[in-house]
């Protein structure tokens, strides 16, 4: 049995975030994470001496993310180069002219989601029989993890009402620099905790490596296990109805070791098939490494897990060669890849809510007991999905225990 003043069940961003807070105001703190590694939905791995992000990989609104001035204290390299999303390399297979209707329709959406319909449901903001409705799809799925039938407009807007359009970089990669926040913190790896008994004075917190007795917890699993029941909370009902409206979507990604392509930009962009919402969003070049990063999401990251990886990365380079030429499949060799909704402990991408429940957000950010507090990405009402988001909702809850 071990005794601690705070457990924090989760060692993601929200998680590290809490446990730091924490451990800084002098508190007892133990995370307890059910996987072998700290960082949860932000995870860097090593391909041919390359720092690679099979997680999260973007400073999204750089200029108020905590993590900014985290990566900057501890020598991380920020990378400044914005991304370039909006253009098509030398307007291969997408012309200028169709990429201006498909940016003007996306502007029209998000124009029109300050007045949601009735049903709050962002696919019924889009025309009929529109000429990039297929497109936009594929637009929720990389920026939400799902299509628009599944999508609140609410939720949608809080979202771009929040964000601010610079997105960084970290070279040495995301997922490193929110492991490092935990240096020095008491961690217990590959313990997963099976329930919260609230019964007594103190909490007990059930594992298979034993019980965990602490005056107070602060949760930040995902959502997807929250609903899955994985994790008894006896009296929470109201928090696992909310977690069940916030489902996890999904967005995987796919890296490729480039031979050659020097003439290609660094940070290059590409659409695979700018109007279908089953294509992927490729990086050519990142950081001008010889590297290929695609991005699929929603529609498209559902239908190439049920491929595999291996499946997943011959769509890729089918759709790379297609708009860069057949020598291209002796460029490419695939190296890594994430299948999110495949990890044990976490089932999947972010969060998103399903239409007309945004305010789930809330109900999961307010505790039933005081004692066990609830953070994560999906706590936060305009910053979800995002890892600053999740940072910031753990030092909410962490103060609330001060």
């Amino acid at each position: 049995m071990h005794d601690t003043q705070i457990a924090v069940i989760g060692g993601g961003a929200a998680g590290i975030a809490a446990a730091r807070t924490l451990a800084d105001a002098g508190r007892d703190v133990l995370i307890v994470e059910a996987g072998d590694r700290l960082g949860g939905r932000a995870h860097t791995v090593q391909i041919a001496g390359l720092p690679i992000d099979l997680g999260a990989g973007w400073l999204h609104s750089a200029p108020k993310n905590p993590w900014v001035g985290i990566a900057e204290a501890r020598g991380f390299s920020v990378y400044r180069s914005r991304p370039r999303w909006g253009e098509q390399w030398r307007g291969l297979g997408f012309p200028a002219a169709e990429q201006q209707g498909l940016w003007e329709s996306f502007a029209a959406f998000t124009e029109a989601m300050r007045t949601p319909p009735p049903s709050d449901r962002a696919s019924d903001l889009l025309p009929p029989d529109g000429e990039w409705n297929a497109s936009l799809d594929a637009l929720s799925g990389y920026i939400n993890g799902a299509p628009m039938r599944e999508m609140s407009v609410t939720d949608w807007h809080a979202y771009d009402e929040a964000a601010l359009d610079v997105d960084w970089r970290v070279a040495e990669g995301y997922g490193t620099l929110v492991a490092s926040h935990a240096a020095g913190l008491s961690v217990a790896l590959a313990t997963p905790v099976t329930a919260i008994d609230p019964s007594g004075t103190r909490l007990r917190i059930g594992t298979p490596r034993g019980a965990i007795v602490a005056d107070a917890a602060i949760v930040t699993v995902s959502t997807d296990v929250l609903a899955s029941g994985a994790l008894r909370l006896p009296g929470h009902d109201a928090i696992l109805h909310a977690a069940a409206e916030l489902p996890l979507g999904l967005a995987d990604k796919l890296f490729f070791t480039l031979e050659g392509g020097e003439e290609i930009d660094a940070n290059a962009h590409l659409l695979g098939k700018p109007r279908e919402s089953i294509t992927g969003t490729y990086t050519l070049r990142p950081f001008g490494r010889p590297l290929v990063e695609c991005m699929l999401g929603g529609e498209g990251a559902r239908a190439m897990e049920k491929e595999g990886l291996n499946g997943a990365a011959d769509f890729a380079i089918g759709e790379l060669c297609s708009l860069l030429g057949s020598d291209w499949r002796q460029k490419l060799r695939f190296v890594a890849g994430s299948a999110w909704s495949r990890e044990t402990y976490v089932l999947g991408g972010y969060s998103h809510a399903r239409p007309g429940k945004h305010a789930a957000r809330r109900v999961l950010a307010t505790p039933v007991d005081p004692r066990i507090r609830f953070a994560g990405e999906a706590c936060s009402e305009g910053e979800f999905s995002t890892a600053h988001g999740a940072y910031n909702t753990g030092v909410a809850a962490a103060k609330a225990l001060f």
